[in-house]
């Protein structure tokens, strides 16, 4: 139930007919799993605190940076040297006191992702790598969770949502990450963030879409991007919608799918 505080704090969802007191419940209920405390991290950990979502974990290795913060927000200048988890808890711990969170102070990787997003609702990949998104797909897939998964470069980002476990409204199951993005990049292809730059505010605005389509999938609002990406362009401040199907050429579908050990032995 909620508290007579809860109740104030959340006022705003809870008079919106599409959320009211039963969404404002299923947020308090849900566990959601955000994968980087980085610069999409970050403010889709921040709204989703601030949304009453009840149970945070966050997934990150690393120590906050100078760098960091000019994108980074949820982190500030006297948490130089300190784990991003631990950072990004006592950013949530002053926002809400009402949200659990769980800090993982770990690299999602082959041993541990499987067991990390099954003990969750659903998963957010904030991540800026492509072994990490191609390893968080591919655990949720086994796993049966949803995953929302973005990225940026420089002026641009895109977002999906993933439920390959389940069938759209044609009766066919809904693609997988690897029906996007069929292969994997080759380590070194594509510049990283720390060569080419990117802009901050981007990642706020990118992060802030994941935390919108996390609330809408929690509650059941609108249409999720499922069989969608959505690709926004900051120059132009243009966003453009693809929408891409399950592809049988995916190692993950057909007669002889690949099980989890064969992508870890693959990676």
């Amino acid at each position: 139930m909620l508290s007579p505080a809860e109740l104030e704090r959340y006022a705003r969802h809870i008079v919106m007919r599409e959320i009211g007191g039963a969404g404002q419940q299923k947020l308090k209920n849900a566990r959601v799993l955000v994968i980087g405390a980085g610069g999409l991290g970050a403010p889709v950990l921040q709204y989703l605190a601030a949304a009453g979502v009840g149970t945070l974990g966050i997934v990150d290795d690393d120590t906050v940076s100078l760098s960091n913060l000019q994108r980074q927000v949820i982190h500030d200048t006297d948490q130089l040297s300190e784990p991003k988890v631990a950072s990004a808890a006592e950013a949530i711990a002053r926002l809400n006191p009402n949200v659990g969170v769980e800090p993982h102070l770990t690299r999602l990787a082959g041993h541990n992702a499987l067991a990390l997003v099954s003990d969750y609702d659903l998963v957010v990949d904030g991540s800026d790598n492509f072994d990490t998104r191609y390893l968080a797909s591919d655990a949720c897939f086994f796993a049966k969770k949803p995953l929302v998964t973005a990225a940026v470069g420089q002026f641009d980002g895109s977002i999906t949502t993933l439920r390959p476990f389940e069938t759209g409204e044609d009766g066919t199951l809904n693609p997988t990450y690897r029906c996007l993005f069929p292969k994997k990049p080759r380590e070194g292809l594509l510049p990283t963030c720390a060569e080419a730059g990117v802009l901050g505010a981007l990642t706020g605005i990118i992060g802030a879409m994941q935390a919108m389509e996390v609330i809408k999938e929690i509650t059941g609002l609108g249409e999720g991007l499922v069989g969608r990406m959505m690709m926004f362009d900051a120059r132009s401040f243009r966003m453009e919608t693809i929408r891409y199907r399950r592809s049988p050429k995916n190692p993950l579908n057909g007669d002889h799918p690949k099980s989890w050990a064969d992508l870890l032995e693959e990676a």
